[in-house]
């Protein structure tokens, strides 16, 4: 009977945590990089991760920033995620060529680089 609900419990905790699996991570993405140099629209930052409304010449594009931990040690606050803010960011865009939406790996503003992934190319 013990093994029954463990069973079950894990059946329920997993299917509970796919969603959230698939939704982050790379898997979504195209596997080459670009770069979007546009201005911050609106920030919502947070847990999983923050995530950026970017207008790039007349496109609004979503990207998705670090966790606050990942930001913090990148060197990032906050306040950089200002609106109205210019922002060059370099990662991976969507695997699906219709959907504006890119997972940074860096960031500039003012020309300083911050790295939210070093060693990833």
């Amino acid at each position: 009977m013990l093994t029954r609900r463990t069973l079950t419990f894990a059946i329920l905790v997993g299917g509970f945590a796919t969603p959230v699996l698939a939704h982050h991570g790379w898997r979504w993405t195209s596997g080459d990089n670009i770069r979007l140099t546009g201005i911050i629209q609106s920030a919502s930052l947070g847990n999983p991760h923050g995530v950026l409304q970017v207008d790039a010449d007349g496109e609004v594009w979503q990207v998705e920033v670090g966790q606050p931990w990942r930001n913090e040690r990148a060197g990032l606050t906050d306040d950089d995620f200002a609106e109205g803010r210019e922002i060059v960011i370099e990662g991976e865009p969507s695997a699906d060529v219709e959907e504006r939406r890119l997972k940074a790996e860096r960031i500039w503003f003012d020309g300083n680089l911050h790295d939210l992934y070093p060693g990833r190319s």
